[in-house]
């Protein structure tokens, strides 16, 4: 591994005033495996049961692939019913994953399974709860949230496999222009150097989560993900406090998001092509002078 990775804190409590002081104010990430020990979905939001709840509802599904430079990002792969998807999640491995599914619309009484950790912050988006789906072997390629949201992010079931980065390292990761998400061609977990040198010496923060565990991802985290067994995630998002960091949310959903996926359904691979030699050459840039920007 050529980043430099060291572990996310983990407690098993915490109280508000250590939360804010050590966790919130210097947008730091946390582990809290306790969290969730007074949530009802603890237990009773097994396989079976989530299949009981969403039925037959057919999902959209996302792979490993690289991203096509033709279609707006976050397309989707494939579909499949919900509950055919869990069996095969939890029966073998597969790439395949959920993205950003709100089970709540179809069962708003699921929220009475959780609670919103406001006794340590405020802002929560609570009309925005969602889930993440995976089976094992389905990755989430590197990105930040194009949003800049606080993010509570609860597993269920397996294992999963985390890496964070600071925003501040976004041009030593290959981050593609007018977007959130990096360069799609190394292997976050054993990147070639050789090829992408800018890559090595990043400093980072990894976990890996369990049943239960929550992780707090301050805003701006760039987040990787890969599911070691088939398994679930709920995230809660909170806006920061900043003024600053709500406007850079705004900027980011018209520039990043509705100009980037326009630019790339009329000029597609030639403007694919262009985003990745700027990357190269702005990581290049940011190598030379030593630092992370």
């Amino acid at each position: 591994m050529s980043f430099t990775l060291r572990p996310i804190d983990t407690v098993e409590t915490i109280s508000p005033a250590d939360f804010t002081a050590n966790y919130l104010k210097p947008r730091r990430p946390l582990v809290i495996k306790g969290l969730t020990n007074n949530w009802a979905a603890r237990e009773k939001w097994t396989p079976e049961y989530l299949k009981s709840i969403v039925g037959s509802k057919v999902v959209p599904l996302y792979d490993n692939s690289k991203a096509d430079p033709s279609k707006p990002i976050n397309s989707s792969a494939a579909e499949m019913p919900f509950d055919d998807y869990i069996d095969l999640i939890m029966s073998e491995p597969t790439e395949l994953r959920i993205f950003f599914f709100n089970i709540f619309k179809a069962a708003p009484h699921l929220l009475d399974d959780i609670a919103f950790p406001k006794e340590l912050m405020g802002g929560f988006i609570e009309s925005m709860p969602s889930m993440f789906f995976g089976g094992s072997n389905s990755v989430t390629f590197l990105h930040y949230d194009i949003d800049l949201p606080h993010i509570f992010h609860t597993h269920f079931g397996g294992k999963k496999h985390v890496i964070l980065f600071e925003n501040k390292w976004k041009r030593r990761l290959y981050c593609i222009p007018n977007a959130t998400y990096a360069l799609e061609d190394y292997d976050v977990q054993n990147p070639d150097t050789k090829r992408f040198p800018a890559l090595k010496g990043v400093e980072g923060q990894e976990v890996f989560l369990e049943h239960g565990d929550t992780l707090f991802m301050p805003t701006g985290y760039w987040h990787w993900m890969k599911y070691i067994d088939g398994s679930y995630s709920l995230s809660l998002r909170a806006w920061d406090a900043s003024i600053t960091r709500k406007a850079a949310s705004l900027y980011n959903l018209a520039t990043k998001g509705g100009l980037d996926s326009l630019l790339k359904m009329v000029f597609k691979g030639r403007y694919a092509a262009y985003r990745e030699k700027v990357a190269i050459k702005r990581a290049g840039k940011a190598l030379a002078k030593g630092r992370p920007v």
